[in-house]
């Protein structure tokens, strides 16, 4: 009976669909874990496709492909250590969320997702079957069990495989982050430890995949919810971890505490990563952005030169009649102290022969928000001509706070790929903008120093489509916005709810009011980075069309 044994732990970044590069990757990691001496390389949660791979997965040519190439890697990697990766399993007609033990050349061990999330960004009970618990399986003579991902939300797996025999528990996960997930995380595992009295090994992958960003943060704990390792949140690393056996049972060697980083850090790293990835992982490597002078835009050109280089950033003013010289002066400064490229593009002769056409149709009523659209939808159709032309992903640039209340232009400035900031409120965008002048970090590609000048932060937001606008003529101001949208959007508060916290009926009902008929534009919105419970998209479904209106709070 041995009383050591090895894992070398895998926090990577697959590429969905990518089946040939993800096993070419796992076969890489097992061969350094056959260096290290391990004699198990635990990769994550459907790594042989990537994750989450929604309908794509229900394609039999996709899932067929997958299984034979785990099937490959069991012979490439027949003489080592056994290997641990989560793919799809087909069984009796049925189709599983999956964890294959590799060994000597064949699959020895297979275990069956139980519990399917079906909440937030999760539909798998759209996707797989929920199979019985599967019980432990045996490597070098250790009884190893593996509550995979949501399996390990719920105390009923850990203790079934306790009951049955299981030494240490290992958990494959495809955890998305949103804020707090990694204290959330370390509870619950907290949980399983004492339960069972086992030592859990919570193993989850890193990396963007369209709006969600996988951050890693794995980690072990031994007997008393003691952590013993804690690997890096967002980064791409393996670990190798010894375990021995004890009279108490198995216990891990003492390892690195990585530092988790506050939630503003972890926010800008994930709309780092998110951007990168989706870049990457799409074909892209170049961004194309409208640079107005203001702190949306700013930010953004910052995440894009701090995923992408500054040199494959290319920023773009587009001043009107209406643009001030200190949005062109700040737009400048911004581009220069980056380091990306700026040009700019005047739309004030496309706006005359646009007004010129349209006169005869417009005649007789006065100048207003057709008029304005216009401007923001001009420079949306310049912004898409560079970026066929020279073959960079235009990014749009409109926050949280703008794209609930529609304060944006469909055909217009929502135009774009990409939206770093989409789940990101206006009131965090100025504390994130303050904190990348204040910090650098070596996986910024972007420079050190600040990036932004100060008035681009602390100047009145507007956009500039008439003289003398500002954002507050048409909307609350930021602080009780963002309140008040926080409410209805991240709480489900009611009306009633809100005006008992002393806001005011109007103004809320107003606030709500613009967030129900926003819901077309959010439907043909650009994806972006889920940084909260409620991001649209996946995690808040609404219908378009909706009469309904809180009538509390009279």
């Amino acid at each position: 009976m041995t009383d050591t044994f090895r894992f070398l732990l895998v926090q990577a970044n697959p590429v969905l669909g990518d089946i040939a590069g993800n096993a070419a990757k796992a076969r890489d990691y097992w061969a350094k874990g056959r260096a290290a001496g391990a004699d198990l390389v635990a990769l994550t949660e459907m790594f042989i496709t990537g994750y989450q791979t929604q309908d794509l997965i229900l394609k039999p040519a996709f899932h067929e492909d997958a299984i034979r190439a785990i099937e490959a890697l069991a012979l490439d990697c027949a003489d080592g250590p056994a290997l641990g990766v989560g793919g799809p399993v087909l069984a009796g007609g049925a189709l599983y969320n999956g964890y294959y033990i590799l060994e000597g050349g064949k699959v020895s061990a297979r275990v069956l997702k139980h519990h399917l999330p079906n909440d937030a960004v999760f539909d798998e009970k759209r996707l797989f079957s929920s199979a019985d618990v599967t019980g432990p399986y045996v490597v070098k003579g250790v009884r190893i069990g593996t509550p995979i991902c949501e399996d390990a939300w719920h105390p009923d797996v850990a203790e079934t495989l306790a009951e049955t025999g299981a030494e240490i528990l290992l958990v494959p996960n495809g955890s998305p982050y949103h804020r707090g997930k990694p204290n959330l995380r370390l509870n619950l595992m907290v949980e399983r430890v004492v339960e069972t009295g086992l030592p859990v090994i919570y193993l989850n992958m890193v990396g963007g995949q369209d709006d969600q960003v996988f951050d890693g943060s794995s980690m072990v704990l031994n007997r008393g919810g003691r952590l013993a390792l804690q690997m890096p949140q967002f980064d791409e690393v393996a670990e190798l971890v010894t375990f021995r056996r004890g009279p108490d049972g198995w216990e891990a060697d003492q390892g690195q505490i990585a530092a988790i980083p506050p939630i503003g850090e972890a926010d800008y790293r994930a709309c780092v990563m998110g951007l990168g990835d989706y870049m990457r992982k799409s074909g892209f490597s170049k961004a194309v952005l409208g640079l107005s002078g203001g702190i949306d835009s700013a930010i953004v050109a910052a995440i894009a030169a701090d995923a992408l280089g500054p040199e494959n950033v290319h920023c773009v003013m587009l001043p009107s009649e209406y643009t001030s010289q200190h949005s062109l002066d700040d737009a400048a400064e911004v581009a220069r102290l980056l380091g990306a490229k700026l040009d700019t593009v005047s739309i004030v002769g496309a706006q005359g022969a646009v007004g010129d056409a349209l006169a005869h149709v417009f005649a007789g009523t006065r100048p207003g928000i057709a008029e304005e659209n216009i401007q923001s939808r001009l420079r949306g159709l310049m912004l898409m001509g560079i970026s066929n032309k020279f073959g960079g992903m235009l990014l749009t640039t409109g926050n949280k706070s703008e794209v609930a209340v529609g304060y944006c232009t469909i055909y217009g400035d929502m135009n774009g790929g990409y939206n770093p900031i989409k789940d990101m409120y206006k009131t965090r965008v100025f504390l994130t903008a303050r904190w990348r002048n204040e910090n650098h970090r070596p996986w910024m590609k972007g420079p050190a120093g600040p990036v932004m000048p100060e008035r681009v932060i602390t100047k009145p937001p507007s956009a500039e489509l008439r003289p003398d606008q500002k954002d507050e003529d048409s909307l609350p101001p930021y602080e009780v916005l963002d309140a008040i949208l926080e409410g209805l959007i991240e709480n489900d508060l009611s009306v009633a709810d809100l005006v008992a916290k002393g806001f005011a009926r109007e103004t809320v009902k107003r606030v709500e009011h613009l967030v129900c008929i926003s819901e077309w534009k959010r439907f043909q919105s650009a994806p972006g980075v889920r940084l909260t419970q409620k991001a649209f998209w996946l995690d808040r479904r609404y219908p378009m069309v909706n009469r309904w209106r809180d009538g509390s709070g009279i």
